[in-house]
């Protein structure tokens, strides 16, 4: 296994330099790096190809085998990720306040950035685009460590970057992939030594499932930004537009199913069972798997297993374990527990859910706000999908993921999530007595 040091020391001399470039000098930098992505789209296609094929190989199911693919669209969306954090502001140099003390010294708080961040995620190539960016603006280095799964899809898309970074005059140093060019080899002990660290990194982000978030968490000696799992639901209740209330669902489970803001678990009332249990299964039948007839699979309670009836030709229905109402499946599955009441959905999600992005779908305004109110989690939403929950859609362009801690940042994680701060005090000869 080869040492992470050289890889380290560079990035924080990148790091350094990087913090003193103004806007204009990031912002050019950074079309640059889009323009090479563009440039070089046929071999960046063709090494996730590749990448694809392998999974398959292996048995990767079709859910996370989407999450590693990109495609024309895909890296469309990743240049317009990227312009997106080109007209955003500048993050760092902001002054936050500012105010007089009593003996006349002057104090601002103001931005600056973290300083080296690492990434350790899986499968998303896009995660190497939208976190190297992000970073760049935010003035900060930062090593990206993705899976193996992904690996020549990183190393084709962190080459595009670089040499983008480097043609607009930018510091190319300040992005390096674990497992490009002979900088490391790829391995699993790649993260130990992230993890361990110390005046090496100064934030770790774990992007991923549940044993890699708490493998970092548990482990790491330097400070941890979580991005955690999504075991995400939706609570029906009984004067929700049923019609619309279909629509919904099938989106948040459908659009994207390996996606952490994917629905895993259905609540609904039992007033609504028989009402709106039929037409969805009819639905999400008709939406299976992989468009070619594979099944889709809920797993019920008795109640809602019963207001089903026989299930439509591309359904099947399991019986609920206690262990389904934990789980972020990211998979063509949804658990479905009836509930008594907007209270008792929002003890169950309190109890079993991630704090990531529940919903209620009502028209009753009173229910609307104390399930705003009551749940726990870092996107509430009324209404709508919980598919929303993601950076490019809340305007920040990209996104290192999504937070379910409650101290420094929350929900999405876009810019100011790369900052800290420091008091800058301007005095007259002031002592202190």
């Amino acid at each position: 296994m080869n040492s992470l040091e050289p890889v380290f020391t560079s990035l924080r001399a990148a790091h350094e330099k990087l913090a003193q470039e103004n806007r204009a000098a990031k912002d050019r930098a950074l079309a640059a790096a889009a323009a090479a992505i563009d440039a070089r789209r046929l071999e960046i296609l063709a090494a996730n190809g590749r990448d694809v094929e392998r999974a398959a190989a292996k048995g990767m199911k079709d859910a996370l085998i989407d999450r590693l693919l990109l495609d024309g669209a895909r890296i469309d969306s990743i240049l317009e990720g990227i312009e997106t954090v080109i007209r955003q502001e500048d993050p760092i140099g902001v002054v936050r306040s500012g105010w007089t003390l009593p003996n006349g010294l002057f104090l601002e708080q103001i931005t600056v950035p973290l300083g080296v961040a690492a990434i350790i995620y899986e499968s998303r190539p896009n995660v190497t685009a939208d976190a190297a960016c992000l970073a760049y603006k935010a003035g900060c280095a930062i090593l990206l460590r993705g899976s193996q799964t992904a690996l020549e899809s990183n190393r084709a898309l962190t080459a595009a970057i670089k040499s983008g970074l480097a043609a607009g005059g930018g510091v190319p140093d300040a992005v390096a992939l674990c497992g490009l060019d002979g900088e490391s080899d790829g391995g699993h002990g790649e993260v130990d030594q992230i993890l361990t660290a110390r005046g090496g990194v100064d934030v770790v982000l774990p992007r991923g499932g549940k044993e890699l978030i708490r493998r970092v968490a548990d482990n790491a000696r330097i400070p941890v930004i979580e991005t955690g799992e999504g075991n995400c639901h939706i609570y029906v209740e009984p004067s929700a537009d049923l019609e619309k209330a279909v629509d919904i669902i099938e989106n948040a489970k459908l659009q994207k199913p390996g996606a952490c803001n994917a629905v895993e678990t259905l609540l609904v009332h039992r007033d609504t069972l028989a009402a709106l249990m039929p037409p969805l299964a009819a639905r999400l039948a008709a939406r299976t798997a992989d468009g070619k007839g594979a099944p889709f699979e809920l797993r019920c309670d008795g109640l809602s297993k019963a207001a089903v009836g026989a299930p439509p030709a591309g359904l099947t229905i399991k019986d609920a374990v206690e262990a389904d109402w934990a789980a972020e499946f990211l998979d063509y599955i949804l658990a479905v527990k009836t509930v008594g009441s907007t209270v008792e959905a929002i003890e169950h999600i309190n109890r079993y859910g991630t704090r990531h992005s529940e919903a209620i779908l009502t028209s009753d305004l009173r229910a609307a706000e104390e399930f705003h109110r009551k749940v726990d989690a870092a996107c509430v939403y009324v209404n709508a999908s919980t598919r929303f929950t993601d950076g490019g859609v809340f305007g920040f362009g990209a996104e290192l993921g999504i937070s379910t801690q409650k101290f420094h940042s929350r929900g999405p994680l876009g810019l100011e999530a790369l900052t800290t701060i420091k008091y800058r005090i301007t005095g007259s000869g002031q002592i202190r007595e």
